[in-house]
């Protein structure tokens, strides 16, 4: 089996499906080069998805969408941060959360994860979410 240098480094070779699904040039959905491209991709996707939304998943999500707009108490950036690490340990034990910065508004929250692989543990990568009332 290659390791993931090999993997990374080969242009024949896609690692998995982007997120958002779309078409891609050839009809066929957009994919990933490289292992790191699809981490982040597999972090977004875990984090917008609501546990029960996964069919044949039931357990997969993190339930964030649904924390961020119902009736909050104590410290918001806290609670993120839980549903952040707790979610990605379970389901995505290759992902390092470094920090989980959160800010809330009205009608629209901002999450920042930053967060490395065990694959690359000295890159650090960053996925940036923006809730909007309207958008869920």
């Amino acid at each position: 089996m290659a390791n993931v240098r090999e993997i990374d480094t080969n242009d024949d070779v896609y690692v998995g499906i982007k997120f958002p699904l779309s078409y891609g040039l050839n009809g066929f959905f957009f994919q990933s080069k490289t292992v790191r491209e699809q981490s982040k991709s597999n972090l977004r996707n875990l984090l917008l998805t609501s546990p029960g939304e996964r069919v044949m998943q039931p357990t997969f999500g993190s339930g964030l969408k649904t924390f961020l707009f119902s009736q909050i108490t104590g410290n918001v950036s806290e609670q993120v941060e839980a549903i952040v690490r707790e979610a990605t340990s379970v389901q995505l034990p290759y992902i390092q959360i470094e920090e989980v910065l959160s800010e809330a508004s009205e009608n629209i929250v901002n999450v920042q994860i930053t967060y490395t692989t065990t694959f690359d543990p000295n890159a650090l990568d960053t996925l940036i979410l923006n809730f909007e009332l309207g958008d869920l």
